[in-house]
């Protein structure tokens, strides 16, 4: 059987995850994803940049919460694969590490399923479904059978949330999660803001609605909401660039990407 033998998959409609793909340089997207994300890009032509750089963050935060302890990560919205991964990072510090991957991209999951493995001590699940419907995503047989969540989790929501407008209930489903993880968890968002290139973000959010993809830029003290009731860690958050940067790393100025980060644990 080939890789997507069985799946809808809506190849004429563009998804912000095989866009990014396109954005990181990967191969696994489609003319509609090229075609929309070519639309951006005349318009934002830093976006390749912000795409590596939000990659970059997913890395450095998950490994700073691996050596902080943390053995359990729920990663919704996961894209497509590009090494390192995320499981790749966390188990390279904790090999005993459970993940889960979670998207609503057909395209998505099958490439997880048949590109990604973890270590033989950890566990490496996938699950196919929407951040909107956070009882369902919880209650997936792949996530229960992976995860404890009577032990912490560290979340993560990276350039998710800026698809997911107040229209569609973004608070709401973001406190859903929140609220099903004990003391101790951890939540890693990055979110895209108006606050550094208005314009541009302006125009970049008329192009993903009308290709078909909801989306909400927000500014700093907004996104700030979505940690409500726990802890932010060092340096708080900030420009996605200053969360606590690789020494190798070559400065990005905060308009370049136009992007928050935050890392916040559960009292």
């Amino acid at each position: 059987m080939g890789l997507y033998d069985g799946v809808d998959l809506r190849l004429n409609v563009p998804h912000s995850a095989r866009m990014y793909d396109y954005f990181l340089g990967g191969f696994t997207n489609f003319a509609a994803d090229r075609e929309a994300a070519g639309h951006a890009l005349a318009v934002a032509p830093w976006l390749r940049a912000a795409a590596r750089v939000n990659r970059s963050f997913m890395q450095r935060s998950t490994r700073a919460l691996a050596e902080l302890g943390f053995d359990q990560f729920l990663d919704i919205g996961t894209g497509i694969p590009t090494s390192p991964n995320l499981h790749e990072v966390a188990q390279g510090v904790r090999p005993d590490a459970r993940v889960v991957y979670a998207d609503n991209d057909p395209i998505v999951l099958s490439h997880a399923q048949a590109l990604l493995t973890g270590t033989p001590e950890g566990r490496t699940a996938y699950v196919e479904a929407d951040a909107t419907d956070p009882a369902r995503l919880l209650a997936a047989p792949g996530l229960r059978e992976t995860l404890d969540l009577s032990r912490p989790v560290a979340l993560s929501l990276n350039a998710l949330l800026h698809f997911v407008p107040d229209t569609h209930g973004a608070y709401e489903l973001v406190e859903h999660l929140k609220s099903a993880l004990v003391p101790g968890s951890a939540l890693v968002v990055t979110h895209v803001s108006p606050e550094f290139a208005p314009e541009d973000i302006a125009t970049l959010t008329r192009i993903y609605e009308a290709a078909g993809t909801a989306a909400q830029a927000r500014t700093r003290l907004r996104i700030a909401r979505f940690f409500d009731g726990w802890t932010l860690l060092e340096p708080g958050l900030v420009p996605i660039a200053q969360w606590r940067p690789s020494p190798d790393e070559a400065p990005v100025a905060a308009e370049e990407v136009s992007l928050y980060a935050g890392v916040a644990v559960r009292p």
